[in-house]
């Protein structure tokens, strides 16, 4: 007998409706997936484009989103190839993954990427993973001084009372271009930036242990001041006056390695503590002498001021009388 049917009663025989759960129309983009097998060991994922395999153990270990969609409760599609399509971001999802498999995973350095990573620990339902994420930041948060204030000294007094008026060591930078009388050479406005930029560097990775003061009134043109223990301790003078074709020139230096070890220097005198002779002296600020008898000499090097300067800063009036001096660069 044949199975083939012929004639008339081939031609009404009904046809088979294939169940549509679904829902989506034939010819559709997505009409081809086809739900995952539960049975399933190994599992293609396809997040965004960002493609991972897995185990169904690692996706159901925990009780998540995921958890949810792989274990029969919700269900997912696969394309043809077998890649299960989560309609999602896959930058943070191997983070993810590797936190359902470790139970823990470093966290991303950046405070953006972090937010991002909490944002998706949130979709999936992973619990543990958002309270690192939200512990994380909220230490960032606690840790993070968002302003970095630099007083404008505008007087000596002002000067004096903030000086008295902190713990922490201090640096301070006078600029003031106007102050010269003389033009500048080629490199000097340039050298006069590059020293305001430094203290903008030094006063952001510092700013928390140490005190910087911005002068644009003072007598020099650019001039580095280090105070410990409310004194003076050093000084880097950057300007000089130099003859160039028989004409005086202001020139503007950056001596960028003493700049460094003169903050690094002055970090010592962070703990607040009384005057410490001993340290005065390593540091070249002071005697190491003590007690009642010590001599006038002993009492004025207390006052000493470790001063370095890029080049002596000589003025007309102290040429020897019809005696040219040339400085060579």
């Amino acid at each position: 007998m044949s199975a083939e049917a012929s004639g008339p009663a081939a031609a009404e025989a009904p046809s088979l409706e294939v169940p549509n759960p679904s829902g989506l129309e034939p010819g559709s983009a997505a009409y081809g997936l086809k739900p995952l097998t539960p049975n399933s060991k190994y599992v293609k994922l396809n997040v965004g484009g960002s493609l991972h395999y897995t185990t169904l153990r690692t996706l159901t270990g925990q009780d998540t989103m995921l958890k949810a969609m792989f274990s029969g409760r919700v269900e997912v599609l696969t394309d043809a190839g077998g890649w299960v399509l989560i309609d999602r971001s896959g930058r943070h999802f191997g983070t993810i993954l590797n936190y359902l498999r470790d139970g823990s995973v470093p966290l991303p350095e950046s405070t953006r990427e972090l937010g991002e990573l909490l944002g998706e620990a949130r979709y999936y339902l992973v619990q543990g993973l958002i309270e690192d994420c939200q512990l994380a930041l909220q230490q960032r948060r606690e840790n993070l001084c968002p302003l970095c204030l630099i007083p404008t000294v505008t007087s000596p007094r002002e000067e004096q009372q903030l000086l008295a008026s902190t713990s922490k060591p201090v640096v301070k930078l006078l600029h003031n271009r106007s102050n010269n009388k003389y033009s500048y050479t080629s490199t000097s406005d340039d050298n006069l930036l590059k020293n305001i930029e430094l203290f903008d560097k030094l006063a952001l990775r510092f700013h928390g242990r140490l005190l910087f003061l911005k002068d644009v009134l003072g007598d020099e043109i650019c001039c580095w001041s280090f105070y410990g223990q409310g004194r003076k301790i050093a000084e880097v003078c950057c300007t000089s006056i130099v003859y160039a074709t028989e004409k005086k020139q202001t020139k503007v230096e950056f001596p960028e390695a003493r700049i460094f070890e003169e903050t690094l220097n002055i970090l010592i005198y962070e703990t607040p503590r009384d005057p410490d002779p001993a340290l005065l002296e390593a540091t070249g600020g002071a005697s190491g002498g003590g007690g009642a008898g010590r001599g006038e000499d002993e009492e004025n090097r207390e006052h000493r001021v470790r001063r370095i300067h890029v080049r002596r800063h000589i003025t007309h009036d102290e040429r020897p009388h019809g005696q040219q001096i040339v400085f060579k660069d």
